[in-house]
């Protein structure tokens, strides 16, 4: 069975730090491009942060640029997401992905394409 299964999410004060992980089971990340994504209570789904099949390529979203880190394992397959400097407006729903095919990494963080997804694990920035 295919599955991505997120882990690490909870609830942090503003200016705290968080680590989520995705690992997958049942496929190989070694090619895919993989990404994270949130989703806020009321709006649309966004790319937070995309990363090549190679690792040797990252993107990241304006609202995240310079305190989000993604990076990858392969040999784990798992794909990570480091948050510091966490704010308030960075509470949502956050969701790993992978491509199904080798794809570029704009277009995987702008969700076009077919994907597989992970459940989500929830990121609370509140004192």
């Amino acid at each position: 069975q295919l599955q991505l299964v997120e882990s690490g999410g909870g609830l942090v004060q503003p200016g705290g730090s968080l680590r989520l992980s995705c690992a997958a089971s049942g496929f190989t990340l070694d090619y895919r491009v993989l990404g994270w994504f949130r989703q806020a209570p009321g709006k649309e789904r966004e790319g937070v942060s995309c990363i090549s099949n190679s690792g040797g390529y990252t993107y990241y979203a304006d609202s995240v640029q310079g305190r989000f880190t993604i990076s990858r394992d392969n040999a784990k397959n798992t794909v990570y997401l480091q948050m510091n400097s966490l704010k308030p407006e960075d509470t949502a729903v956050y969701y790993c992905a992978a491509s199904r095919t080798i794809t570029p990494i704009q277009r995987m963080c702008a969700m076009i394409g077919s994907n597989y997804w992970g459940q989500g694990t929830q990121v609370t920035v509140s004192s």
